[in-house]
């Protein structure tokens, strides 16, 4: 299964003057926090480990990590089970869902969410919504 991928972001309303890469900064914060929250596919911890530890050691942004790990594709198999089923809740289908999240704790400010930067510091203002959207999806499925 796919939920998301920068490819489909970078035609139409994307805006001009931003690189290709901003179609995946969005992605990338979420791939990325899964990562670093013990939701990460065989995939990463096995076969991408380098790619992981440089994530977790903070030496790439987010999103550049998630266009070289991920190939810009944020996919099942970069997720284990319980991410998986977290990644199909919040992802896409609840409310509020992760776009929509996204968008008022750190995208209201810009003019559309492709102006996201990819820095440590948006994770770090995004990564706590992330953790309480965890948790109450804990609460609810247990």
């Amino acid at each position: 299964m796919k939920y998301d991928d920068a490819s489909w972001h970078v035609g139409g309303d994307f805006p001009k003057e931003l690189p290709p890469e901003a179609g995946a900064t969005h992605i990338g914060m979420f791939a990325a926090w899964c990562m670093l929250n013990g939701l990460a596919g065989e995939l990463h911890e096995v076969e991408l480990d380098d790619d992981l530890q440089h994530l977790r050691q903070r030496k790439v942004t987010p999103g550049a990590w998630f266009i070289a790990a991920c190939d810009g594709k944020l996919v099942d198999e970069d997720l284990n089970d319980e991410g998986n089923d977290f990644a199909k809740s919040y992802y896409n289908d609840a409310q509020p869902n992760y776009l929509s999240d996204l968008t008022r704790a750190v995208g209201d400010r810009l003019p559309s969410p492709y102006h996201l930067p990819d820095s440590w510091d948006i994770y770090d203002q995004l990564a706590p919504l992330l953790t309480f959207r965890y948790g109450e999806w804990k609460q609810q499925n247990s």
